[in-house]
């Protein structure tokens, strides 16, 4: 455990802002959390894994337990499967790659993504096609009130789009591990993902592995996201919103060109790119925080933002986008 004070946030978010916090608390070891717990004021306790869907709009005086803890095994299998544990601290797609090289299968959809194994089952990040929750069984958890180990079951998990139990309820528990199911069939892929599909017949791909999905995977990414190293960003800013059926065939009435896709009967998710795009805002820059010029969906920091200057931007985008379609967006980062 190693404490740190009044430095600055800047390398821990990937929006590169600066933000200075009283008291960063490192965890390199589970064993030390309740230890952490037990030194502080409960009330005050932010937690932060790789940063990378954080915006930090001030200085922070709460603490930051800044969860780095590795490690990763098999903890069962058998000739079809394999159960993998990990813990919370490891960066998620170094783990997409481990499971690769094991040809171990069904997270090859979510390579590219940022940040923390520790924020998955939080946000249920998903890309392509793929959710975690397609692939988790368990998740392991500390309740901060009363310092108990908590073990979480899929269904547990309560997940929804960009949304879990553990968001939900923000800051009442801290991810140790997840365990997740992994196929040993890898030619068993998902490439239902509109985008996919099309790097399948363009690359003339008969018989696609899960080796070549990740890489078909990384291309569209690199070509339609920023690369957090060289331009600051979070990756998507907003979630897409999804409407009831009513709400959505009266908006696609007016707009027949809308993206959409349907849920189920009741639900139908539409592109929240598409509505930042026809109020005009990709591309756009206003004090240094930028909609990028691929994806309207980003909000990138060119250099000079502050949290703020971004919070703004993204205020405006809502606001405009309300205006026209009344449609409220949702962001999907963590805003402090």
């Amino acid at each position: 455990m190693i404490i740190s004070q009044n430095i600055d946030l800047k390398r821990f978010n990937s929006f590169c802002i600066s933000a200075k916090v009283r008291n960063m608390i490192t965890i390199n070891d589970d064993k030390l959390i309740t230890q952490a717990l037990s030194s502080i004021d409960l009330e005050e306790l932010i937690i932060l894994g790789g940063g990378s869907n954080t915006l930090f709009t001030k200085d922070i005086y709460e603490n930051i337990l800044f969860i780095n803890t590795s490690g990763i095994e098999i903890i069962k299998e058998d000739k079809h499967n394999a159960w993998v544990k990990i813990n919370a601290g490891e960066n998620w797609d170094y783990v997409v790659e481990w499971a690769l090289d094991r040809d171990l299968g069904g997270i090859e959809n979510l390579s590219l993504i940022p940040g923390k194994v520790g924020a998955a089952p939080i946000q249920n990040i998903g890309a392509y096609g793929s959710e975690i929750k397609d692939l988790l069984e368990e998740v392991q958890a500390i309740e901060i009130k009363s310092c108990q180990k908590k073990t979480f079951s899929n269904a547990e998990c309560q997940f929804s789009y960009r949304n879990s139990i553990f968001k939900e309820k923000k800051n009442q528990y801290i991810i140790l591990s997840i365990t997740i199911k992994l196929s040993r069939n890898k030619h068993k892929i998902n490439s239902s993902y509109q985008d996919i599909k099309a790097e399948i017949s363009k690359n003339n791909i008969s018989k696609p592995s899960i080796r070549d999905i990740s890489n078909l995977v990384k291309k569209i990414r690199r070509q339609k996201l920023p690369n957090p190293d060289k331009l600051a960003n979070a990756g998507s800013f907003f979630k897409n919103p999804i409407l009831c059926s009513s709400s959505f065939e009266a908006v696609h009435k007016l707009y027949p060109d809308i993206p959409h896709f349907y849920l189920d009967e009741s639900n139908v998710k539409i592109s929240a790119a598409w509505l930042i795009e026809q109020c005009q805002w990709k591309g756009k820059s206003i004090n240094g925080a930028s909609v990028h010029n691929r994806q309207a969906l980003v909000i990138v920091n060119n250099g000079n933002a502050s949290g703020r200057n971004i919070l703004e931007l993204s205020q405006k985008i809502k606001k405009t986008v309300i205006d026209k379609f009344n449609i409220k967006l949702e962001e999907e980062i963590n805003i402090l």
